[in-house]
């Protein structure tokens, strides 16, 4: 089987990775996680290769992953062979790609349909994304075909999008799979350049077109990021899971951890029990 007829054929068929399963009321009174999806972004350990960063995954106790184009990992240019024993050891480890970026989105529509493509062979929800302002038509196209989200990553001060009321100005009259992968440490970062964010507001400012979540703290001073709430950590996770079950979230919230690179696991692992107590605090 070529590449194209391996995209074709989608490897959530092939390896039975199937749509996220919506949680009823009483199972989540059993989720530490309390229904939501919560996983880690690959980038938070860019210094692995994918089996050693599935198996870190897997010891923070999540069961989702948002994957980027890295090289060691799950690669964009994989050949049919390569995808196909990648989407095999995610299995494996028991971590489902549920979302996949940051992906970059021009007016080039061959171009965009290529990730899109990709991005159902990995049967994900969404797409992380960081369009041109004259990508919109195209992938007005491209979600209404293909039933993907594009979930604009907003990247902190200096960047093409910054905040959630940009966004939605941006957004509101496309395709309603159309929206954001809000980040709260880049949304905490613009109080760099005097703009201070409420994250719960931002969520809410979104409402229903809140696809992703990239969930980090960060000490302004330093200028890196920290353990939520911890060592000059401003984040409120209680308030930001509030504001997504107001807005009926149901993407991926995915931890991401710039910080030491090198290994950070005990670090995401302390992110992911203040993740747990704080779905208890909601009741």
């Amino acid at each position: 089987m070529n590449r194209r007829e391996f995209l074709q054929a989608g490897a959530a068929v092939a390896f039975g990775l199937g749509a996220l399963p919506a949680l009823a009321a009483d199972d989540k009174k059993d989720d530490p996680f309390g229904g939501f999806a919560l996983g880690v972004q690959s980038y938070t350990f860019r210094k692995f290769n994918l089996e050693q960063a599935l198996k870190r995954m897997k010891e923070c106790g999540v069961s989702y992953g948002e994957f980027y184009n890295g090289k060691q990992q799950i690669p964009r240019d994989a050949s049919a062979e390569q995808l196909a024993t990648m989407l095999k050891l995610c299995k494996e480890y028991g971590i489902t790609p549920n979302a996949y970026g940051v992906e970059a989105f021009s007016k080039n529509h061959d171009n965009n349909k290529k990730v899109f493509d990709f991005a159902k062979s990995i049967s994900v929800k969404s797409i992380s994304a960081d369009p041109t302002v004259d990508a919109f038509d195209s992938l007005d196209k491209l979600c209404e075909e293909y039933k993907i989200a594009i979930a604009i990553h907003p990247h902190g001060p200096g960047s093409r999008w910054t905040d959630a009321e940009q966004i939605m100005k941006a957004v509101k009259d496309h395709n309603p799979l159309i929206g954001t992968c809000l980040d709260t440490g880049h949304l905490i970062r613009m109080a760099q350049v005097g703009k201070k964010l409420d994250v719960a507001e931002q969520v809410k400012i979104m409402g229903a077109r809140n696809f992703g979540l990239h969930l980090k703290d960060h000490d302004n001073k330093r200028k890196v990021d920290v353990i939520y709430g911890k060592d000059g950590g401003v984040l409120d996770i209680v308030s930001i899971l509030k504001a997504l079950r107001e807005v009926k979230f149901t993407g991926s919230i995915s931890i991401e951890y710039e910080a030491k690179e090198d290994e950070p696991t005990e670090d995401v692992k302390a992110c992911v029990t203040i993740f747990k107590e704080s779905v208890k605090k909601l009741g």
